[in-house]
């Protein structure tokens, strides 16, 4: 008799339930997801999804609250506005009250951030594994980015938890509070252990996917970070000013 021979599992195109075996066990699920060669990255986008609309309605609900019963929250940097900057603020905050500003808006934002973020880091990641020696395809950076994002989504899950605690919305993500500068705060807004996380997670699938030494799996992660947290910083800075402006 010969032994049965263990076959691991395919993966699905939505497959929830290794949302927390990755989680836990990331070599182990970065290690399959380079087996496969296939696309996997629907499911940890959905749940990426799923959690930012959580989030953006528990928000939303809570700054309706806060208005309604004469509660504002102010900006980070509200002490270095000047006065007309601030009257403006107000009158804004006053305009800008109804479902379209604290639901409707923000979802569609949100929703396109998250996704055309995901392509552009992965269209980057592909790049820059490719000038560095990777053999990796499109579709493993995609996947790489896709499951590496849900440390974000753990985030969103915690700040619910915590505003639904504190009864009121977060003022200033990261450590935007320690800097009066837009394009600066905008930067720092970006910093937390989640992001030294999600760098650690997208260091090891390009390694895993892209068949790269654990240096140049690192470098190539880091140049995507940073790429990205500065453009990001410098279009929420640009937002920033124009809203002063208005």
């Amino acid at each position: 008799m010969t032994d049965a021979v263990s076959i691991p599992p395919k993966l699905r195109c939505l497959d929830f339930k290794r949302v927390f075996a990755y989680l836990l066990h990331p070599r182990q699920e970065t290690a399959r997801l380079a087996e496969e060669q296939k696309a996997a990255w629907l499911t940890p986008m959905l749940v990426s999804s799923l959690t930012l609309v959580v989030y953006i309605l528990v928000s939303g609900f809570l700054k309706a609250r806060a208005a309604a019963m004469g509660e504002i929250v102010l900006p980070a940097d509200w002490q270095w506005w000047t006065p007309e900057m601030q009257n403006n603020y107000m009158q804004a905050i006053q305009a800008t009250q109804g479902p379209a500003f604290l639901y409707i808006i923000p979802l569609v934002l949100g929703l396109a951030k998250l996704w055309l973020g995901w392509a552009v880091a992965g269209g980057l990641l592909h790049l820059v594994s490719t000038l560095l020696g990777g053999r990796g395809t499109m579709v493993s950076a995609l996947n790489v980015v896709g499951w590496a994002r849900l440390v974000f989504a753990v985030r969103d899950l915690l700040r619910v938890v915590f505003m639904l605690a504190a009864g009121r919305p977060i003022a200033s993500a990261g450590l935007s509070g320690f800097s009066a500068a837009p394009f600066l705060a905008q930067l720092l807004a970006g910093l937390d252990i989640f992001l030294v996380w999600y760098a650690v997670l997208l260091a090891m699938g390009l390694g895993a996917a892209d068949s790269l030494p654990r240096g140049k799996a690192i470098a190539g992660s880091l140049i995507v970070l940073v790429i990205i947290m500065l453009a990001t910083a410098g279009l929420g800075a640009l937002s920033a000013n124009l809203s002063g402006m208005m």
